[in-house]
């Protein structure tokens, strides 16, 4: 029998069936994958089975049990979700064991000698680079990622462990020391739900998969009798070219924008040109000054030294004002935190960056709002029920186009885009894609931050690698193999330029 199964499961939202008589089994000892598009339910079906969200129809039945009849039959999941979710100001240890109870640390008095010891238990069998009395903000961004994980596994009581886009945060490294954490959980007989858009993943790491596709279970295979197309074609109802590839047609123009010797906190002496109309690529591993050197490109982050150049004249330092009335816009890889107002509508988050063009005598034009709302969603192709629709509840790729349509909307000459495609799946990243391309032809700059080679190599002109805080080569995306490329992303050999 297996240990979960759901049955006819059934949750609708005012206009939209989000689950639609959805069956599944998830057996104790696998690694059980679900795969769909943005917006499939996927994170509906993880609320339900973690009983944050009630069904309207259906049952849900945890180690033989019925969830309706004992709700306490969810704390049998431990969850972990994409965002990180920890408190920075508070130590390593009270992170890691919240709430106290269920990880066995309840009462009136915490012992913190107890707490420091079984923390560093945990630290050490998940390899994470901290200390249990240090302050949980002070320590790295992949670091958190893990403790979120390694805080789920201290819960007593958990048998099954759900991941949901676990690895976004990691380096290469760091995903293979999860992967061996989640065998060893398999193989003690734990129950692993992994959820990921990336398909190398999901074929190392899965033993089942069970794909959903518009709120409908569509397939349910095991991982070795399923192929890369085949689970796509499962996923988006038609086919994606895998070779596709989005590079400009057009011929790149003159210099937009200019570093020069560009030095700060994560970066040192930092030097490169985006021409307009192509798409620069940078390339590295997490933590290697990318997002930094970009932040201080922005004037989000006061560089301590350096010249920008934008449009011929020399750009002030430390003012994203100045860059914002330049021409250039950064999209940070997190959306949810810097990208969209979460509680406001689709309108509201669109028409708040043009309230030059809406509201130039201080009072908001309804008629010229819905206008360029109206454009930017048709052009972006951006699925929403209505206009008002908040837009925490439009899909990872439907918010990235929103983002992007917003600051296309201001006219912008040089485009920032960090990790674009963070969490978006595979139908989506060609949308995206194919946004970029037609952006940097009708003349944009573009600068690409990106984690995956093969979406650089895909998309980018040049690809620019950094390591330690330092740009470690320069190369022509066409002529430039991956070996030449992940060589410099470590640091191995001297600068090369091969452009």
């Amino acid at each position: 029998m297996a240990f979960l199964r759901v049955q006819g499961i059934r949750k609708e939202f005012p206009g939209v069936v989000a689950l639609d008589n959805v069956d599944l089994e998830i057996e104790r000892g696998t690694v059980h994958v679900f795969a769909g598009e943005n917006g499939a339910g996927k994170s509906t079906l993880i609320r339900a089975l973690t009983g944050i969200m009630p069904v309207d129809s259906g049952t849900i039945h945890i180690d033989g049990r019925d969830t309706a009849e004992d709700k306490s039959l969810f704390d049998l999941v431990a969850y972990v979700p994409q965002e990180l979710n920890v408190f920075p100001h508070m130590s390593v240890a009270e992170n890691l064991f919240m709430p106290f109870d269920k990880s066995g640390f309840g009462g009136a008095v915490l012992s913190g000698s107890r707490m420091t010891r079984e923390a560093q238990e945990y630290l050490d069998r998940f390899d994470i680079h901290a200390r249990p009395d240090q302050a949980v903000g002070s320590i790295a961004v992949s670091d958190r990622q893990l403790l979120q994980i390694a805080r789920a596994a201290t819960k007593k009581s958990f048998q099954i462990l759900i991941l949901d886009e676990p690895t976004t945060s990691l380096t290469t490294k760091e995903i293979e020391r999860l992967f061996k954490i989640i065998r060893q959980l398999r193989d003690e007989g734990k129950a692993i739900v992994f959820v990921s858009h990336k398909m190398d993943e999901i074929f190392e790491i899965g033993t089942t998969v069970t794909v959903l596709r518009n709120g409908q279970t569509v397939g349910h295979r095991a991982m070795d009798e399923v192929t890369e197309p085949e689970l796509i074609r499962m996923m988006s109802g038609g086919e994606i070219r895998l070779d596709q590839t989005f590079l400009p047609e057009t011929e790149p123009g003159e210099p937009i924008l200019t570093v020069e010797h560009l030095s700060g906190r994560g970066f040192t002496d930092a030097s490169f040109t985006l021409r307009r109309g192509e798409i620069l690529g940078f390339a590295g591993l997490i933590g290697a000054g990318r997002s930094e050197l970009m932040q201080g490109v922005f004037g989000y982050k006061k560089p301590k030294h350096g010249r920008i150049v934008l449009k011929g004249e020399e750009l002030r330092l430390g003012s994203p004002a100045a860059s914002v009335a330049g021409g250039v816009l950064y999209l940070s890889e997190e959306r949810k935190l810097h990208g969209i107002l979460p509680t406001l509508s689709v309108r509201e988050n669109i028409g708040i960056s043009v309230l030059d063009q809406t509201a130039p005598s201080g009072v908001i034009s309804g008629s010229r709002e819905r206008s360029i709302v109206g454009s930017v969603i048709d052009d972006y192709d951006i699925k929403t029920s209505s206009w008002e629709k908040k837009i925490m509840f439009l899909s990872g790729g439907n918010q990235q186009k929103a983002i992007i349509g917003r600051a296309m909307a201001r006219r912008p000459d040089v485009l920032i885009f960090d990790e674009p495609t963070r969490g978006i799946d595979v139908r989506n990243k060609v949308e995206i894609y194919k946004i970029m391309k037609s952006l940097a032809e009708e003349g944009v700059g573009i600068i690409m931050i990106s984690s995956e080679l093969a979406e650089l190599k895909r998309c980018a002109t040049r690809i620019i690698t950094m390591h330690d805080g330092e740009i470690s080569g320069e190369f022509d995306t066409m002529t430039t193999d991956a070996d030449t490329l992940v060589s410099a992303i470590i640091g191995s050999g001297e600068l090369r330029h091969v452009v």
